[in-house]
């Protein structure tokens, strides 16, 4: 079994935001970088990397991401605030 990640992208500060789950971050990130990760990620301008949690089984990142969606706005604004403050892109961390 492979893990998994949960990530949150914004198309800026306290904006339009997109949960996703993955198994590879940085392949995931580069597709909704260039344009071809998601239809709305792609039409909002959603590119920011701005919070991503690590699972140890795809299952459980799931479970998260499931949970997160139905998290109020405001709730997913501190979780990302917690570990990321000035919402900057961790796109090239992840990347190395």
């Amino acid at each position: 079994m492979r893990g998994g990640w949960v990530y949150i992208l914004a198309s800026r500060y306290r904006s339009t935001l997109y949960i996703g789950v993955t198994a590879n971050i940085a392949a995931r990130a580069y597709q909704h970088k260039t344009g071809t990760g998601a239809d709305f990620t792609r039409k909002y301008g959603v590119t920011l990397l701005v919070y991503a949690e690590q699972h140890t089984t795809i299952e459980e990142a799931i479970a998260r991401e499931k949970a997160l969606k139905k998290w109020k706005r405001d709730w997913k604004f501190r979780l990302i605030e917690e570990g990321n403050p000035d919402w900057i892109d961790l796109y090239d961390r992840i990347n190395g």
